[in-house]
């Protein structure tokens, strides 16, 4: 079979999981908006422990959307490969979708927060990335504090457990997260790969 044809094919499967997972991406975040809206709510209204439900679900919205971002990221780096393969066997630039993407959107392989990158290369991209995470953060915050006093109504136990458990967990996701995005340690795992396999892209 022809490569250039299994590049092509493989090209178009990367493209539909970039569509794929900015879908999913933005499905999560109106998901996580509408749950804790309700839970502020309610909050509000008369169970001020539903406070306490927003700070776990403000993390797992975090975690659950830079897991989404890092698939984009991932489809990113194999579909700029295979771009630059089909340019090189066409003996022409006509792909130069990566090209775009690295300059509008945010650049692979570069230091950067998930997709936030700081410097000349920051964007609207990275700005969203960074206005979703404070509106979280916040949400986090007020979550704990209207429901601090409910929270310690229920007792030291409780208040232990449930401190020691939220602050152990948003410790290790912001370690993980920072080791994995801003070190580059997952890119360049899909780096040893594709230099690999393209060796003269």
């Amino acid at each position: 079979m022809d490569p250039s044809k299994l590049a092509a094919d493989q090209l178009q499967r990367m493209r539909g999981m970039n569509r794929y997972y900015h879908e999913r991406f933005f499905a999560d975040v109106r998901f996580a908006t509408i749950a804790m809206s309700a839970l502020f709510v309610v909050g509000f209204w008369e169970a001020p422990l539903a406070f306490l439900l927003i700070p776990p679900l403000a993390l797992l919205a975090a975690t659950q959307t830079a897991f989404d971002a890092s698939y984009l990221i991932f489809s990113r780096q194999y579909a700029e490969r295979l771009e630059v393969y089909l340019n090189t066997t066409a003996g022409a630039n006509v792909l130069i979708a990566h090209e775009l993407e690295n300059r509008y959107l945010f650049p692979l392989n570069d230091r950067k927060i998930v997709t936030a990158r700081f410097g000349e290369n920051f964007s609207w991209f990275g700005f969203m990335t960074l206005f979703y995470t404070a509106l979280g953060v916040l949400a986090f915050g007020f979550g704990l504090a209207l429901g601090w006093t409910a929270l310690t109504d229920a007792g030291g136990m409780w208040t232990a457990a449930y401190v020691s458990a939220l602050g152990g967990s948003s410790v290790v996701a912001l370690g993980v997260g920072w080791w994995w995005f801003v070190t580059g340690a997952g890119e360049a795992r899909l780096r040893a790969v594709l230099d690999l396999h393209f060796p003269n892209e």
